[in-house]
């Protein structure tokens, strides 16, 4: 398939740039049997069944925004694609002129970063602090600003420290949100536990590569950046149990909906610890999940390409189109969809 059949118009002022007061009053747009419905996401505890299970991205959003400077004074923005080890992480650099390596970037507190290499878009730095117990994470959490995503056109503020994160947020290590979580309150999560709906967890710190767009015409031939996921044991007995009554497995965002497909390559879930890029797109067979809760995406994005592989090419963009003549809110604070073809 090419880039040009995810394609679709979206007026820029569709574009939610701040979250909305309540989370989960969101608009929801539920796609089940070629039919489309328009609810308030509250309402999303009606087309859940009892014993069915939900199953959560649990990391937890990192400042990962750095402002400094170069050693001759040049302006410097990093934003940290994920965390190596205890003292490197590999980054974007946006500089005037690309840093070399060996060369140092200089940021608030004494605090520098050397260049150790370049890997494509992205540089691998280390950490230099006059503390020399502080870890990489220390520093990130010291200096770091939220870091929305690029088409929110604003900066972080206050507010967002909170909302641009789930309340169930645990593992840190994300440089973005797994934003359909965003919709769910302490209140509706403790509706879902009275209703006997089950709830796991997984991790999957999701990186900068997420902002980066497809750049090849024919999208097979675009390659995922890494992404570190750890699936457990008892979330792989939650889902085979779940199955085994009859239950759906829902999977609550596009990270969720990948991690259990990779996973799920055997054809059996199985626990995983390490590294995925797993690429979802039209014509793959889903393994695990039976439902999708999923924010509206982006024009091209491989994100709206697995939306695409789940629901159907044809439906999906159906769907999208209906979304913008109804004026729905696109994006990370935008609103949300229930996709479900069982």
């Amino acid at each position: 398939m090419q880039l040009s059949d995810f394609n679709f118009i979206l007026p820029p002022e569709l574009i939610a740039r701040y979250p909305l007061s309540e989370r989960s009053m969101s608009r929801l747009l539920c796609v089940q049997h070629d039919t489309l419905a328009h609810q308030h996401f509250n309402q999303v505890i009606d087309l859940i069944h009892p014993g069915d299970l939900l199953v959560f991205n649990d990391t937890k959003v990192i400042p990962a925004r750095l402002i400094g400077q170069k050693q001759t004074g040049g302006r410097v923005e990093i934003l940290i694609e994920r965390i190596l080890d205890r003292q490197r992480v590999l980054a974007q650099v946006r500089v005037s002129k690309p840093p070399r390596v060996g060369d140092q970037l200089l940021f608030a507190n004494d605090i520098s970063l050397t260049v150790l290499d370049r890997q494509q878009q992205f540089y691998e730095l280390s950490l230099a602090a006059p503390n020399q117990q502080q870890t990489i994470l220390d520093m990130i959490e010291t200096i770091g600003q939220i870091p929305l995503p690029p088409y929110m056109q604003r900066e972080a503020d206050e507010n967002d420290k909170t909302r641009y994160q789930t309340v169930y947020a645990k593992h840190k290590g994300s440089v973005a949100a797994p934003t359909a979580g965003l919709h769910f309150d302490e209140a509706l999560l403790q509706k879902l536990r009275d209703k006997q709906i089950e709830m796991g967890h997984l991790t999957l710190h999701i990186g900068a590569g997420t902002f980066l767009p497809v750049r090849v015409d024919d999208i097979t031939q675009h390659q995922m950046h890494p992404e570190y996921l750890q699936l457990s044991e008892s979330l792989c007995q939650q889902i085979t149990a779940a199955k085994a009554r009859g239950n759906r497995v829902i999977a609550v965002g596009t990270t969720s909906l990948r991690a259990l497909e990779t996973a799920s390559q055997s054809g059996e879930i199985t626990p995983y610890a390490g590294e995925t890029t797993i690429f979802i797109y039209p014509g793959y067979t889903f393994r695990c999940a039976d439902a999708l809760i999923t924010n509206l995406h982006l024009p091209g994005s491989t994100l709206l390409m697995l939306v695409c592989a789940f629901g159907g090419h044809a439906a999906m963009l159906r769907a999208y189109e209906t979304a913008v003549a109804e004026k729905y809110r696109f994006y990370s604070y935008g609103d949300a969809m229930w996709i479900d073809l069982g």
